[in-house]
């Protein structure tokens, strides 16, 4: 029998508040009823799932990925736009990434039009809000065979 490697599943800075932080472009939805969603969309499939507002350790992350996990969905919020260390870690993965938002970034300011995580994605979702999560986890599942 075979074990399945982990999706993992990052979220970066201010995450930790979403259900309270600017509900009208985020939600009501908690990061903890985010997390259940994923657990529930990944069913047998392990996942973990991990959110930071510290940028080394969303890294310690990936490499954790690298070394044993089978895809990578993350939001990596501020660090979106601003995050070449970000970068760097993900283009040593081999596996499938997926770049997620919970808002669509494209008709926000400027300033967040451009995604330096978009680079080495293999999919992006953006704009279905706190449920994209879910078709994150079933795009992923997809794209390993699963």
């Amino acid at each position: 029998m075979t074990t399945l490697k982990p999706i993992f599943i990052l979220n970066g800075p201010n995450l930790n508040r979403l259900g309270k932080r600017e509900p009208e472009i985020y939600g009501h939805t908690t990061l903890a009823e985010v997390e259940a969603m994923c657990r529930a969309a990944a069913g047998e499939h392990p996942v973990r799932f991990h959110q930071s507002n510290i940028e080394g350790e969303i890294i310690n992350w990936v490499h954790e990925a690298i070394d044993g996990g089978a895809g990578i969905i993350i939001n990596p919020a501020a660090f979106t736009f601003t995050s070449i260390a970000i970068l760097d870690a993900l283009k040593m993965f081999n596996g499938p990434i997926i770049e997620l938002h919970i808002s669509n970034i494209h008709r926000r300011e400027a300033y967040y039009h451009n995604s330096l995580v978009s680079k080495v994605a293999t999919a992006v979702i953006a704009g279905l809000g706190a449920k994209g999560y879910g078709f994150a986890v079933e795009a992923m599942k997809d794209l390993l065979g699963r």
